[in-house]
Formats: C-alpha cells, sequence, structure tokens
C-alpha cells in the first residue's frame, strides 16, 4: 500500500497521512471468524492498571490461525481484508475441506495463490513448514517458539526475521530488532514479511485519531503537582531536580528483566549491545 496525502483543509488534515487501502479486496469480515471484543478501559476491578489506555472505537475480533494447524491441505487466498486490531492486513482462506480461515498477509500474496502448511511444503509466499527445513536466508514471520504452542513473534506489519545458522536441532533467528536467538528446529514459521510495511510511515496529524484507536493523553510529570509524581512541583518551568523516577518513586529507566529467566539461554545476542 502506499502512503495518502490529504489536502490541508482543516488543522487536522493539514500534516494526516493515511493508507490508500488499494490492497483490500474485502470490506466486511466473514461472519464466522468474528467474535465480539469488550475493552476494559485500561482497568482491572475499577482501578486503572495501564495507564493512557481508554475509549476507541467499537470494533470485533477476527480470530486469526496463528497455529497453521491445517496440514498438507491446500488453500485458496480468497480476499485481503483490513483488521483493525492489528497493524497487518489479514488474509481469508478457503481450504479444500471447506473450512475458511484467517492468516496475516504477507508481502506478495494476492488473491487466488494457492498455500499450502506441512512438512515437505515449498519455499513460497505464505507457506507454513518447520524452520529447520528452510535454507539459510529465508525470511520468516510468524514464528513459532515452541513447538505446536502458535506463533508468537514477527507479527507486526513490515517485519520479518532471518534464518541465519543451524546448529543442531536448533536455528539461529536474527530478529527485526537486530536481536539473535535460537529457537527449537521444529518451530513452525511462515515464509515472507509481514504486509502493510508502510504502516509505521503514516503521520496521524490529530489527536483525535489516536484517541479513536484507544490511546489518551499522557501529562508530563513535570506539569503535576508534588503529591503527584516525584516531578511536579516548583516555580514556572522547572527541571525535575532528581534522578528520573515513575510516578510511584521508583527508578525510572531501570532493567527489569531478570537474568536468571528461563528464556534468556536462548538470545545469543541482545538487541542492544
Amino acid at each position: 500500500m502506499t502512503i495518502k496525502v490529504y489536502k490541508p483543509k482543516t488543522p487536522g488534515t493539514r500534516f494526516k497521512t493515511g493508507l490508500d487501502f488499494s490492497q483490500i479486496t474485502k470490506t466486511k469480515p466473514e461472519k464466522s471468524l468474528v467474535a465480539p471484543l469488550s475493552k476494559a478501559g485500561g482497568r482491572s476491578g475499577g482501578r486503572v492498571t495501564v495507564r493512557g489506555k481508554g475509549g476507541g472505537h467499537k470494533r470485533n475480533l477476527r480470530i486469526v490461525d496463528f497455529t497453521r494447524n491445517k496440514r498438507d491441505i491446500k488453500a485458496r487466498v480468497a480476499a485481503i481484508e483490513y483488521d483493525p486490531n492489528r497493524s497487518a492486513n489479514v488474509a481469508l482462506l478457503h481450504y479444500l475441506d471447506g473450512e475458511k480461515k484467517y492468516i496475516l498477509a504477507p508481502l506478495g500474496l494476492e488473491v487466488g495463490n494457492q498455500i499450502i502448511a506441512g512438512e515437505k511444503a515449498d519455499i513460497k509466499v505464505g507457506n507454513a513448514l518447520p524452520v529447520g527445513k528452510m535454507p539459510i536466508g529465508t525470511v520468516v514471520h510468524n514464528v513459532e517458539l515452541t513447538p505446536g504452542a502458535g506463533a508468537q513473534i514477527v507479527r507486526s506489519a513490515g517485519t520479518g526475521a532471518i534464518i541465519a545458522a543451524k546448529e543442531g536441532k536448533w536455528i539461529h533467528l536474527k530478529l527485526p530488532s537486530k536481536e539473535l536467538r535460537k529457537i527449537n528446529a521444529a518451530c513452525f514459521a511462515t515464509i515472507g514479511q509481514v504486509g502493510n510495511a508502510d504502516w509505521k510511515n503514516i503521520t496521524f496529524g490529530k489527536a483525535g485519531r489516536l484517541r479513536h484507536m484507544g490511546k489518551k493523553p499522557k501529562v508530563r510529570g513535570v506539569a503535576m503537582d508534588p503529591g503527584s509524581h516525584p516531578h511536579g512541583g516548583g516555580e514556572g518551568k522547572s527541571g525535575i531536580g532528581m534522578h528520573p523516577k515513575t510516578p510511584w518513586g521508583k527508578p525510572a529507566f531501570k532493567k527489569t528483566r531478570s537474568k536468571n529467566k528461563p528464556s534468556g539461554k536462548f538470545i545469543l545476542q541482545r538487541k542492544r549491545k
């Protein structure tokens, strides 16, 4: 998709850009693959647990198949659809046995293409197979971390991981963050890069457009009173006068990941050296 620029008829459209949705072929979702989506507004038990979250446009959940567990059954791409719950588009698949499923739409997948998931699938965009069966240098997305558990990483628009090396039953995968991680060779992944890569280049143009997405404004700590934030208080525009802190007085920007986290042994190279 390409970036669409709006005429500056109002202050909100002066810097506003958007996607032209030229790849979208179907506007209404498949009824059998839609579920209601309730919103908590960033609250749990009435208390705010996630700040800056709330409101947003009403939307339904598209049930996306992250497991690709229909093995060795060919499917035809029936449509490319917009999904309001994620940055990537979704592709509607019609399997030969009559079942319908959504998958993340990779770059280059078009309506009418035939794709398949299985141990012996070809190296072709949209096909899913174990990473151990792919050649080094293959670009993949929708990657599992545990065999059979469903994809957990490399799912946002424009992302793609590269198979860097093979070491016995382990595969070295270079993630979009430049992190080098090893995963089990039996984990499934989908060939290709996630589509809708221009999503990160759009300019929202006005605050209301982010409110439609459920994002509320965030107030700076220095603009608050000292009872609401450690950075607050002072006459006029003053500095924080301390090391940065969270609203609860804890040191900000401090790494919270445990050094003894079990998954740490799978990370060969951190994204930040």
